[in-house]
């Protein structure tokens, strides 16, 4: 008997559908599992952790959905494929795919080492192009699925001390638009970007850091929870992407209005910032391994206080941003 539904059959709704999540052990892809578990969907999630994917699972089966934990390092091709076939072995299909598994990467780009460059863009760039890949086939088949890729606003802003998760990023962007088309006779099958500014997630706690300042991201941060919300109107009302916090607004505004201004704001900002940010040991993160730290929906910076420093850097951004708008004002 086949895994796969044929072709003339109706696609499920969202509470019928078997969705697979990378990254679904902390932050986004923590958060976009439990708010799907909510609508009683099929969950297989995936992430390096074990011990911690489990807890999410046992949340998510609370909530009234079926979950399953599968182990996956997403630089791995092979790896992946067993995550597609696992998914369709347990859901009978793959409705949806959502790319979130990432990793962080500051520093110097000639400090840090070479491998820890291959590893982000290994990740965040080829682990979601190995989910496509195993996906695609299956949606074809059916005649339906939806791929979700989380970029951020590195997609369309280059972000100095920060090359090979940039790097990355821009290429999620390009990879998707590519498949996208490639994808237009297919009218059922749908590649949509989450673009999102700084986000309340563990992510710092996480990333490699070899700039020796502690890493917090700078307000406004949004949260966690939003991001899955949109994540979710996604796979019910498909677009080819969304914009998720004024962040990532501004950041495609200005690299659009006035790229030179903007590489010049954002370096002046990354100096001032590492210039005030308190000291912090050089590591390498969680890029090569996981482990069972900090491994919640939020990272606790919504509520930070608002400090003098944090005047500054904001006071750099709102300049860019005035500086942005009067160009606009001048072209009009």
């Amino acid at each position: 008997m086949s895994l796969f539904r044929t072709p003339n059959c109706v696609k499920p709704p969202l509470n019928k559908q078997t969705i697979v999540i990378t990254g679904a052990s902390s932050g986004i892809g923590r958060a976009t599992a439990i708010e799907l578990a909510r609508y009683g969907c099929k969950l297989v999630l995936a992430a390096r952790n074990k011990e911690i994917l489990d807890e999410v699972v046992e949340v998510c089966d609370r909530l009234g959905a079926k979950a399953i934990a599968v182990v996956t390092d997403v630089t791995d091709p092979q790896a992946v494929q067993n995550l597609a076939k696992d998914a369709c072995i347990f859901g009978k299909c793959i409705d949806a795919w959502i790319n979130i598994a990432g990793i962080g990467l500051l520093g110097d780009f000639s400090t840090i080492p070479v491998e820890a460059h291959k590893q982000v863009i290994e990740t965040n760039l080829m682990g979601y192009l190995y989910g496509a890949y195993a996906a695609i086939p299956y949606f074809k088949k059916q005649g339906w699925g939806t791929i979700i890729n989380m970029n951020s606003a590195g997609g369309y802003v280059a972000m100095p001390y920060s090359v090979a998760y940039t790097a990355s990023k821009y290429g999620v962007r390009g990879y998707s638009e590519a498949l996208r088309t490639e994808l237009i006779d297919y009218h059922d099958i749908h590649v949509c970007d989450v673009y999102a500014g700084f986000v309340d997630t563990p992510g710092p706690a996480h990333a490699a850091n070899y700039t020796g300042k502690k890493l917090k991201p700078i307000p406004p941060v949004i949260p966690t929870t939003k991001v899955a919300s949109q994540i979710v109107e996604l796979l019910q009302h498909p677009k080819d992407y969304v914009m998720v916090g004024s962040t990532a607004y501004m950041a495609k505004l200005g690299q659009i209005v006035s790229p030179k201004l903007t590489r010049w704001s954002l370096l002046r900002f990354m100096q001032l910032y590492f210039k005030n940010a308190e000291p912090e040991p050089v590591t390498n993160g969680t890029i090569f391994a996981p482990n069972n730290d900090s491994y919640k929906i939020a990272g606790g910076y919504t509520s930070k206080t608002v400090t003098p420093s944090r005047i500054k850097l904001g006071g750099i951004a709102a300049a860019a941003a005035a500086g942005a708008f009067f160009i606009v004002r001048k072209l009009l």
